[in-house]
């Protein structure tokens, strides 16, 4: 159990570990969460420092229920690491039980994306991305998580169509019918190229931007704290993960 309180914080509120001054790193991989002690090679990873014996601990999983894992140990750089997915070479330490609370930041549906869904409009999307330069995956990955590809979905807040486009942007990119696939994924993909360039390729801004608006990126200088727009800037990410993957299978293998 000694060697498990490296976890500090990261697990003491749920396995009632000591705690210490350290970092514990938040990662993200095709959607899941986990927590280590090193950055976790082959995801995303974000540090988390915390002062010595914390009133509170603080949750690190979001609100998704409970979660049962398992603790690994694994050698990384000459280091002893611990953390939550188990990578090759990971020996498990414990099991655990974590109870997230209610009202903390949340990625909903994460796990509920269902599969990737290359059918609808691919030779839109096809076209779109040969023009733009935006990757297919990604432009399937927005309209996946803005409308489900139904070239009919109309928002409370007036997004339209299978990219969502907001009227303001549908006028900015010369979209005369923001109902018509064809206008709306090329009108989403010409709006991402722009955005892509404006923050670095960051898609976690671009996201962001696609999302809250540009003006809200920048009054927050990145990602707002609205739950909404946090829990639609993972969901992005795990479907860009998926459609590469699903894009990259479905490509005919060449002699």
């Amino acid at each position: 159990m000694r060697h498990a309180a490296c976890l500090l914080v990261a697990l003491a509120a749920t396995l009632g570990l000591p705690a210490h001054a350290r970092t514990v790193y938040r990662c993200m991989r095709n959607g899941t969460v986990s927590l280590s002690t090193a950055p976790e090679p082959g995801s995303k990873c974000v540090a988390k420092h915390f002062e010595d014996d914390p009133a509170k601990a603080p949750n690190l999983w979001g609100n998704l229920g409970e979660v049962k894992g398992t603790l690994y140990e694994r050698q990384q750089d000459g280091k002893t690491v611990y953390g939550t997915r188990k990578l090759p070479g990971s020996v498990p330490v414990l099991a655990f039980t974590v109870q997230t609370p209610p009202g903390s930041p949340a990625h909903t549906g994460l796990g509920h994306l269902g599969p990737p869904q290359l059918k609808p409009y691919s030779a839109e999307f096809r076209a779109a991305a040969k023009r733009t330069g935006v990757e297919d995956a990604m432009l399937r990955a927005f309209a996946h998580a803005e409308s489900g590809f139904d070239a009919k979905a109309i928002s409370s807040k007036g997004a339209q169509g299978v990219m969502q486009l907001m009227p303001e942007v549908a006028r900015e990119y010369a979209v005369s019918d923001p109902l018509s696939p064809a206008q709306s994924i090329d009108a989403g993909a010409r709006h991402l190229k722009q955005l892509m360039r404006r923050y670095n390729g960051d898609l976690e801004l671009v996201a962001a931007a696609y999302n809250a608006g540009i003006g809200t990126v920048a009054q927050y200088s990145g990602i707002p704290p609205y739950r909404e727009t946090i829990e639609y800037v993972a969901k992005v990410q795990a479907l860009y993960d998926r459609y590469k993957t699903a894009l990259a299978s479905a490509k005919p293998h060449r002699r």
